[in-house]
This record gives structure tokens, C-alpha cells and sequence, in this order.
């Protein structure tokens, strides 16, 4: 996962650029407006995060107590240690039930298993009917948000894809391409034998599934086919729907600008004699595949996470290269917590330092996520683990041993005062500093005045 390799590329794609503009309008802006409309936020934002911590605490208890209800109603309960798994049982189940089509609603746990390619490969079609997941799957690239997976796309660029991919007139009129997704994805809703979906909640009390989205699909897909399969992280259990009720009123506010999303969807059980829909079986997958490792450690908290999307909308790193660039399923900072501690830290080791720790994650966290102090632990790991590259790990030791040494500390920081004075220009900006090139590279870097901190006190001590 080399973010630092992509980034380049990233900020020199003008197409990217202009996509992402799209997140200061529809998304930081939405929810700066649509939280004033709640009189007691700051209460509701520590009563959620409660809520979270309060489940995670005791997260076997309600685990437990939602898989016996929930198969109190007929619901068939799995537990998914690994992707594998998930992946595994998901296959088991079509060949039990002759599945031949699956529709999926979008669901990021299905993402981090590879789900589709898992189940192409055993012989199955697999439609995705999300329009942003659709998208995608047209254009066979992966999702770049969690909430909007296609934001990294124009307009101009959906309309050539559907003119190639359906072999249509070239539309650019958004409700137009909207209705053309919609004719090419009815027939698949009708046609289905399988339905997989993915959970923003699960309720321990009610043995029930909980989905949040704008489109009509979600609904479709859970309540069409035959056999429905909701694909969930074990962390988002809840206890209470009066708990769930709480996390909504912050959950499409934070996410996509909105008092309330279009559809809030509950599923509890298979279909019952006298419903007039819903699927014939109904199979809830629990997945762990590297949860249990945050609980009870330094990043348990991270377990809080709803998956609105906040932390990434108004992180300045997100909005400058977009997802890709961070190489797996989860972008931005909660990616960058995410993504080493379910893969390893040896193997994402640009991610936490993708960051520039300004605080507007947590600032923006519905859940109250400290997101900068847990990259901050990552970076410390990373040193500890000498993850680090040398040179990196030489000037830390080096910077500590002289901050040690207050005297030489002190001439030293004195001295680059005035060589960095000496290199700026008639502007007092440095243009070009040697071994900050990936500062100075995109931008100049304001002059400090040739002197220090502890002089410029000093002197105005003395004329004060």
C-alpha cells in the first residue's frame, strides 16, 4: 500500500480534482448546516459515543443476545473469523439454496473480503445495484469513499462509461443517466435468486438488521430474492433500537449533509406467513477478520466508527488525492487507523503518516474518535518496530539526543534560524529546501526572521 507513490499522480489528475471538489459543497458544508438544526448536538454526540463504548465493553454479551433472538425469528446466524469465511459460508449458501444471480446493496465488508470476485469465480453473477457501486463496476475499479464510492468521478466520465458499457446514445443529463441505470438494473432486481446486503446496525434486542440509504435498491435487494444475506462487522452491534434511534440522528447529518436519509430499513427474520415480502431465508454473516484485535487495546476506540465518512469529507489530505491513493477499502483517517491494524503496520506503513494531525477528523467524528491520537500511537509503534526507513529513525535519535543537551540545542537552533533567513527570497519565502522536498516541492515555505524564538522573547522582554 504505497500512498506516498500515488500521491503525485494523484495531484497532477485534473479530472480528480474537479471531483473532489464535490465534498466541500455536498458534504462539509451539509453537515455544518444540518447539525445547527439539533439545540443539544454536543449532548447527542457524547450520548452516541457512550452508546458505542457501553456496547464495545460488552460486546460478547450483546453479540450473543442478538444471535438468540435473531434465530428466534428464523434468521440463520454465521460466524466469520477470517475474509475467507465470510466468503466460504456466502458460497456454501448459494449452492444450498441453487443460487445462479446475486444483487447486492453496497456494503464495504464485502469489499474488504472481495466478496465479488469470490463468487464470480465459483460460476455466480453478481450485480451490484448501488448507482455509485454500479459505476463502478462498469468501470472495474474499487470505491473511493465509504458513503459516496464514486466521488472520484466527473460527470463527463459516467456519461462515456454508460455510452461504452450499454452501447447508448451518450446522455449527460444526471436524472437521464439516473433512469438509465435504473432500466438496466430492473431486470436483475426481478431475476435475482440471492440478495447481499450489508448492516450500518445490528439489534440485540430485536435479533434485527438495520440499513441506511438514499436509493430504493437497498430495499429491493433485502426483500425480492428468495434468500437475503446481510454481511456485518461484529462491531455494530447495538443494544437497544432506542440506542439505534440516537446514532441516526447523527449518522446521515455527518455522512451526506442530511436530517434523515430516504430510506431506514429493519429486517427481522425471514418472511412470515401473512407479510406480503421478504426473502424465504434470511442469513446474517458476523464477521471478526482482525475486530477483536483493537478490543482492549490502544485502538478500541476506533471500534466506535459508524462509517459515515466525516473523518475523510474533512480531512485536507483526503480532499487533495481522494481514496485510492490509500491502496485498500478504508481511505482517509479512519483508513489510516484501520487499514495497519487489520493488515499489519509492516504493510501499510505510509498510512499513518498520511496525516497532517490538524484535528479535523475528530473534530468532525459523530462518535468522538480521537483519530490524531491513535495515528500519533501508530507512528510511535512504527518507531518502536523500527518500521521506520533509517535515515528517519537516525534524525529522531539524533533530534533527541541534541534536545537533551539544552546548550548545543539551543546554538544549533540558533544557527538554522539564520542560515534559513539567508535562503529565503525577496518575498522572505524559501523556495527550495534541501531534504524537505515534499514540502517545498508544491509550495514555499515562509522565512523565519534569523532569529530565535528565545531571542525574539528576549527582546521584546526587554523593551516591554
Amino acid at each position: 500500500m504505497h500512498f506516498k507513490a500515488r500521491v503525485g499522480e494523484k495531484l497532477a489528475d485534473v479530472k480528480l480534482q474537479s471531483a473532489l471538489k464535490k465534498l466541500q459543497g455536498n458534504f462539509v458544508k451539509g453537515r455544518a448546516d444540518r447539525i445547527t438544526e439539533l439545540d443539544n448536538f454536543h449532548e447527542i454526540r457524547d450520548a452516541a459515543a457512550a452508546i458505542r463504548d457501553r456496547t464495545l465493553a460488552n460486546l460478547d454479551v450483546y453479540l450473543d443476545t442478538f444471535e438468540r433472538n435473531a434465530k428466534a425469528r428464523g434468521t440463520v446466524v454465521h460466524w466469520a473469523e477470517t475474509h475467507d469465511d465470510v466468503n466460504r459460508i456466502v458460497r456454501e449458501i448459494a449452492a444450498q439454496h441453487g443460487v445462479r444471480k446475486v444483487i447486492k446493496s453496497k456494503s464495504m465488508v464485502t469489499e474488504e473480503c472481495a466478496l465479488n470476485d469470490a463468487l464470480i469465480d465459483a460460476g455466480l453473477e453478481v450485480v451490484e445495484t448501488d448507482l455509485g457501486e454500479y459505476i463502478l463496476q462498469l468501470a472495474q475499479e474499487p470505491p473511493s469513499h465509504i458513503v459516496a464510492p464514486v466521488v472520484h468521478k466527473t460527470r463527463d466520465e459516467v456519461s462515456d462509461l454508460f455510452a461504452e458499457k450499454h452501447n447508448a446514445p451518450r446522455l449527460t443529463d444526471i436524472p437521464a443517466l439516473c433512469r438509465e441505470a435504473r432500466e438496466k438494473l430492473r431486470p436483475h432486481f426481478l431475476s435475482a435468486d440471492m440478495g447481499v446486503s450489508g448492516a450500518n446496525f445490528v439489534i440485540a434486542e430485536t435479533g434485527s438488521t438495520l440499513i441506511v440509504t438514499n436509493e430504493g435498491n437497498g430495499r429491493l435487494v433485502t426483500t425480492l430474492p428468495k434468500v437475503h444475506v446481510a454481511i456485518t462487522g461484529i462491531e455494530k452491534v447495538v443494544a437497544t433500537l432506542e440506542d439505534v434511534t440516537t446514532l441516526l440522528r447523527l449518522l446521515p447529518r455527518h455522512g451526506t449533509g442530511q436530517s434523515i436519509t430516504n430510506y431506514i430499513s429493519v429486517t427481522t427474520g425471514a418472511r412470515r406467513e401473512g407479510d406480503s415480502d421478504g426473502p424465504e431465508h434470511f442469513h446474517v454473516i458476523l464477521v471478526d477478520a482482525g475486530r477483536t484485535k483493537l478490543l482492549g487495546g490502544d485502538m478500541q476506540e476506533m471500534l466506535r466508527c459508524i462509517r459515515c465518512g466525516a473523518c475523510m469529507n474533512h480531512c485536507p489530505v483526503y480532499q487533495s488525492v481522494g481514496g485510492h491513493a490509500y491502496g485498500w477499502v478504508y481511505p482517509g483517517p479512519m483508513g489510516s487507523v484501520l487499514t495497519p491494524t487489520y493488515v499489519g503496520l509492516q504493510n501499510a506503513g505510509d498510512l499513518p503518516n498520511a496525516a497532517t494531525l490538524c484535528g479535523q477528523c475528530h473534530v468532525a467524528c459523530p462518535v468522538k474518535i480521537p483519530l490524531p491520537e491513535l495515528l500519533r500511537k501508530l507512528r510511535e509503534q512504527q518507531f518502536e518496530l523500527k518500521l521506520k526507513p533509517w535515515f528517519e529513525m537516525y534524525a529522531l535519535r539524533a533530534w533527541g539526543w541534541l534536545a537533551q543537551h539544552s546548550w548545543l540545542y539551543s546554538m544549533t537552533t540558533r544557527l538554522q534560524a539564520r542560515l534559513l533567513k539567508s535562503a529565503a527570497d525577496d518575498r522572505g519565502m524559501i523556495r527550495s529546501l534541501p531534504f524537505a522536498g515534499g514540502w517545498t516541492d508544491r509550495r514555499d515555505l515562509p522565512a523565519p526572521e534569523g532569529r530565535t524564538f528565545r531571542e525574539l522573547y528576549r527582546a521584546a522582554s526587554k523593551n516591554g
